[in-house]
């Protein structure tokens, strides 16, 4: 597999410094509202990446974090007269609920800053320690200058750097390139902890570098990320990282391509702002999932309810695939014949197409083109119907390739499917007893369901919209 890696500005060939086991990093959200279509794409992208990874036979150690401690979490708790931790808390459980929706499994860990505390204060004691750090009336800041390397993620001259850098009035800092490591007590009501240096919480940067050294160690494989956390999150964390340690923090770095909404940059003054629970509303979260999917995601991707609507199309010609062979699987008998032998042989080319798309820097759009590759040989094989055998073999192939993609997932389909095919036996039923009126009400209730029904020489069958 070949990564583009952030670090090189270029295509690196993927070598674990483990081969019994991938470390991966990904900044999780800042729990204090549900999250957006811009933060879903990272957590869609890198759930991907962890199941190719998986699915070609590594085992991954994936690691995702919650900040639960900042600026935005203290605001929403004085907005909503609450705790920090209650806000925090009940958007952790919103984020899992979104994510379920969107198929994007459970990280290995998922870490809290507010767990991590300790480790925390002892990784800003060690920065201070080895020169790197500095405290100023409760504030501790690193020394960028110090950090002799620091630009090379984001490729910036520190010189320009310095150029567009300001001091803050409440900010007591030796440089303006120097960023916050841990943050004194403003105000009473705001979340704290003992330190060295008074009572206080931690900057951004450093929970991620702690969190990331705790549970993965020093040198991890991968850290990926949405591409406006290059800098100054990413540039910060390798500072940090690497004086403190010594050694390389990461080996590739991925980061995934903005999104625009209509074209234009989302932004809440505009309205184009949405939460993936606002689009839930309207589309399944397998649609979002596969829209997000749908382009390279180094690439910048616009959403629109046009794209929308196309990638809920294509996905429902995925879905009536995998149906269709359900069904045959259900209702056909025998072996395979030698043709069909010859045909299914012949699925192991689109496998490898499917492959050599996802080893080429994850490129998913060309692996979904692999897949409707599948379906429209296995289209052909079937219109005419087949053995039991080859219907689910076929479906076999099918689901081991969506799988990677966290497309087609049974997880809960199969009681909604179980249900519509209910309410279809119902109709049966009811057009045998002459009850039209029942038959029909069953139809249109289908229909506001995006089921349509077909009568096909093997009965009647159900496809989505």
């Amino acid at each position: 597999m070949y990564i583009y890696n952030t670090l090189t500005r270029k295509k690196e060939e993927f070598v674990p410094m483990d081969k019994n086991e991938v470390k991966v990093y990904v900044c999780g959200p800042t729990v204090y509202n549900f999250f957006h279509i811009g933060n879903a794409r990272p957590f869609v992208v890198f759930d991907t990446l962890r199941r190719y990874l998986e699915y070609t036979g590594n085992t991954v150690k994936f690691v995702q974090n919650f900040t639960d401690v900042d600026d935005k979490i203290i605001n929403k708790a004085r907005e909503d007269g609450v705790t920090a931790g209650e806000v925090s808390e009940k958007y952790i459980e919103e984020y899992y609920k979104d994510a379920a929706a969107l198929n994007v499994k459970k990280a290995t860990v998922h870490p809290k800053v507010t767990e991590t505390m300790d480790e925390i204060i002892q990784f800003v004691s060690d920065l201070i320690d080895k020169g790197y750090a500095y405290e100023r009336n409760g504030d501790v800041y690193y020394s960028t200058r110090k950090f002799k390397e620091y630009g090379k993620l984001s490729k910036q001259n520190i010189e320009d750097l310095e150029s567009g850098a300001r001091i803050e009035v409440d900010e007591a800092k030796d440089d303006p390139l120097d960023f916050a490591l841990w943050k004194a007590r403003k105000a009473d009501d705001e979340i704290a902890w003992e330190s060295p240096w008074g009572m206080g919480r931690p900057g951004w940067h450093i929970e991620c570098s702690t969190m990331s050294r705790k549970y993965l160690g020093e040198t991890i494989d991968i850290h990926a990320g949405g591409q406006d956390l290059i800098f100054p999150h990413h540039e910060n964390e390798i500072a940090q990282s690497e004086a403190h340690n010594g050694k390389q923090f990461a080996n590739y770095w991925m980061h995934n391509g903005y999104i625009t909404i209509d074209k234009e940059k989302m932004s809440k003054s505009k309205g184009n702002f949405f939460t993936v629970r606002d689009i839930l509303k309207d589309y399944d979260g397998e649609v979002m999932r596969f829209f997000l999917l749908s382009g390279h995601y180094r690439n910048p991707i616009n959403f629109s309810k046009e794209l929308m609507d196309q990638a809920k199309n294509s996905l429902a010609r995925m879905q009536n695939a995998k149906e269709n062979l359900k069904h045959l699987a259900a209702t056909e008998e025998g072996q395979m014949t030698e043709e069909e032998k010859a045909v299914y042989e012949g699925f192991d080319a689109h496998r490898q197409d499917f492959i050599k798309a996802m080893d080429d820097d994850l490129n998913t759009a060309d692996a979904i083109s692999a897949i409707f590759e599948l379906i429209s040989d296995i289209n052909i094989a079937v219109k005419d119907g087949c053995s039991k055998e080859f219907a689910e073999k076929s479906l076999e192939v099918l689901q081991e390739l969506a799988d990677v993609l966290g497309l087609l997932a049974d997880s809960e389909d199969d009681g909604i499917d179980d249900d519509i095919q209910a309410l279809v036996d119902e109709r049966q039923e009811a057009r045998k007893a002459k009850n039209f009126a029942r038959a029909d009400e069953i139809r249109d209730e289908l229909l506001n369901k995006g089921i349509i029904l077909e009568d096909t020489r093997e009965g009647v069958k159900w496809k989505r919209q």
